[in-house]
């Protein structure tokens, strides 16, 4: 480091010198206490040697003068107005061949500098304290008697004010999107907070020029350009609610993320560059800063903050230098994480799951039962689920014996589980295992509170135990349904045909299928609650569709289709699909699914298949028929066992991705779940009978919570 330091020329413009003493204070094998020692090392070596000093404060001015600062502060950590898509290509692009870089911009630099992707995070172990103290040896260092003035302070204030202006017009243009204005087409009503914010900047920076040339004493007070901001903010933030009544896209999404970016910037850079005296008014506070923690320093534009340096007292430190330090760490941290998917897809996609698992909330609440009457409703709906199985999986049989190519196959079997299952959708019935994709986003619903603490549990037990009870009557039902219609089905083509639906080989092969003990059913069972968990994220995904482009209406539009089927037809099929649209397609997808696993899986010659327990029961119910009713009872023991555990494995797969799906789209992290046991716990044993058959009537069983003073 002392090397480095010697070799510092005061009037050099190479940044390889930098990039030297930047790879010292890098620390090796993640071992972030290097570098803070390191930091400590450069400062006291800089507090002896003022000459030192002084030669890497002009180096660095030098480099900062040579390059253009605009795009450091006003691209870095912010999504550019491309698109998703196009800033997703442009990343996996970059990640595998990065862009040339050019001497002439500082964000170039800093590519240089900080290469490592974990750069961010050794300096951010580095308590602020000492970034402050380092920064106060270079700053303060006195410069020799012929040295000219410099200009880091000018040059860096003019490429903030470069910025600001970048950036607001970039608010203004994404804030008259055509997307944004549909979302919120109350904005026409008034003038734009996005157009006005545009106005404001350019009269600020206008005053802001004339006190940088010396025609003011001060810069105007941005308090009124900063109440434009928050009133982009709140359009933001009304767009983000009504979305999830009106539905969303990732277009859409992108735009509100990287007008939230702009904004915050843009908050910060005014903060910085602003030199009113409003902005020193409050006296200092100090901040105790503990050995060995990093802490955020505050960015509040109105705070003041005392850090103390390794040695001597604390000195009082004003927000704005704290603030610029924070700002450099993110600037670091937003560079370092560029070229990563995995960000922006976390920044873009998570109001779009939550409006997905919000709909699918929606229509979980038509799969929980509240009373008995609704509890065989339910299992009615079930049956005449389980009764059109028993004929899917007929013609499943049926086409298998075609000894088509495998892609033909494949369709084939896709469009039989597809058409069946929108059938079933069509008719108002229910698949059993449809509803844990659904109903778990209801209970993540529930979940959710404002402060996380506030769960009534009493509640959540109510609507667990309701979601309990409807699953098990869904599944019974399609199940003592489909076994006695494929029973029927496999006797009647016996008695049509002169001979077995299936031969003996293939009840037995059917029968193996489902062996849970000696097959890979219970994997593959897991499988097909993934596709379950799946189809219901394609259901929530167009039932926004159809909320955000106005399915219904459009619909409604077509001329040609109301001379065809009448205008009366023509507005209850528009009402049809808007209402029905996610669950359509997510059964369409769904059969889809089920029908290419095994032909995918045949052909990458990897174990895939799937196994559905509704399915699974009317081939057991065919092989019975095939096997002329000569099965034994540990055949038969196996084949209830297999039928049991696959409907079981299918459930719990699905609902377990549903719901950490919902809870993560809502950002809740559930850590109570002994005391939501323990309100399940007190449900039964008050009322066993009601737990599993419900309540007589709609009212909701008040269940005392025992205390010491009441037990």
């Amino acid at each position: 480091m002392l090397d480095i330091l010697e070799r510092v020329d005061p009037h050099g413009d190479r940044i390889d010198l930098l990039i030297e003493l930047v790879d010292c204070l890098r620390p090796r094998q993640r071992h972030r206490g290097h570098a803070r020692a390191a930091v400590r090392t450069l400062t006291q070596l800089l507090r002896g040697n003022p000459a030192q000093a002084w030669a890497l404060r002009s180096y660095i001015v030098t480099l900062l003068e040579k390059r253009r600062h605009t795009s450091l502060y006003s691209d870095i950590g912010i999504l550019s107005n491309d698109g998703f898509f196009t800033e997703l290509k442009r990343r996996i692009a970059w990640r595998l061949l990065p862009p040339a870089l050019d001497d002439l911009y500082l964000s170039d630099a800093l590519d240089q500098l900080l290469y490592a992707e974990e750069d961010h995070l050794w300096i951010r172990s580095v308590p602020n304290a000492d970034w402050l103290a380092l920064f106060d040896v270079v700053a303060d260092a006195p410069p020799p008697i012929d040295a000219a003035p410099d200009r880091a302070r000018q040059v860096t204030i003019e490429g903030m004010l470069d910025a600001i202006r970048t950036l607001s017009c970039r608010v203004c243009a994404l804030g008259l999107e055509p997307r944004l204005v549909h979302s919120y087409s109350e904005i026409e009503d008034f003038d734009s907070p996005f157009l006005m914010q545009n106005i404001e900047v350019n009269h600020y920076l206008d005053e802001y020029g004339r006190f940088l040339d010396g025609a003011r004493s001060h810069p105007d007070d941005p308090r009124h350009l900063l109440v434009m901001l928050d009133q982009c903010d709140d359009v933001v933030a009304k767009i983000r609610r009504n979305s999830l009544s009106f539905g969303t896209s990732v277009a859409l999404t992108y735009v509100l993320v990287a007008i939230t970016q702009s904004i915050e910037r843009l908050r910060k850079l005014l903060f910085l560059v602003d030199s009113s005296e409003a902005a020193e008014e409050l006296p200092p506070v100090l901040l105790a800063v503990p050995d060995g923690d990093a802490g955020q320093a505050p960015s509040s534009s109105r705070a003041l903050v005392a850090m103390a340096p390794p040695e001597g007292p604390p000195r009082p430190v004003s927000a704005r230098r704290a603030a610029a330090l924070e700002l450099a760490q993110e600037l670091v941290e937003a560079h370092n994480t560029k070229y990563q998917v995995r960000g922006l897809f976390r920044d873009n996609i998570h109001l779009l799951a939550r409006n997905v698992t919000e709909n699918a909330s929606r229509t979980g609440e038509h799969y929980i039962a509240e009373t008995r009457v609704q509890l065989r409703s339910m299992f009615n709906a079930a049956a005449g689920a389980g009764f059109i199985v028993g004929f899917m999986a007929m013609f499943k049989i049926l086409l298998s014996y075609l000894r088509a190519a495998p892609l033909v196959e494949a369709f084939l079997f896709s469009m039989n589980y597809s058409f069946g299952f929108m059938l079933v959708h069509m008719l108002r019935w229910t698949i059993a295992t449809k509803q844990p994709a659904m109903t778990a986003q209801r209970i993540a619903a529930g979940l959710h509170s404002p402060d996380g603490r506030s769960i009534d549990f009493d509640s959540m037990a109510e609507l667990v135990n309701k979601v309990f009870r409807t699953q098990i009557v869904a599944v019974i039902g399609n199940v003592l349904v489909a076994f006695p219609t494929a029973l029927v089905i496999a006797i009647a083509y016996q008695q049509m045909m002169g001979k077995h639906l299936v031969m003996p080989e293939k009840a037995m092969h059917l029968l193996h299928d489902i062996d849970p003990f000696h097959t890979p059913a219970l994997f593959y069972a897991a499988i097909a609650g993934v596709w379950l968990f799946v189809a219901g994220l394609i259901s929530g995904y167009y039932d926004n569709k159809a909320l955000y482009t106005r399915m219904g209406q459009r619909v409604r539009q077509l001329r040609w289709l109301g001379s065809l089927i009448g205008i009366a037809a023509r507005d209850r099929l528009s009402r049809y699909v808007e209402n029905n649209l996610g669950g359509l397609m997510g059964n369409f997808f769904f059969g889809i699914l089920l029908g290419t696993t095994g032909t995918v899986g045949y052909l990458l010659g990897l174990p895939l298949d799937i196994r559905h327990v509704t399915f699974s029961t009317a081939n057991f119910a065919t092989a019975l028929v095939g096997l002329d009713y000569r099965m034994s009872l540990e055949m038969v023991a196996n084949a209830a066992i297999g039928v049991a555990l696959i409907g079981a494995v299918n459930l719990l797969v699905s609902f377990n991705l549903a719901l950490w799906v919902a809870l993560r789209a809502r950002k809740i992290r559930f850590t109570r779940s002994v005391m939501l046991l323990r309100a399940l716990g007190r449900r039964f044993l008050y009322a066993p009978l009601d737990f599993f058959i419900g309540p007589r009537d709609v009212e909701v069983i008040d269940i005392p919570v025992f205390t010491r003073e009441n037990k």
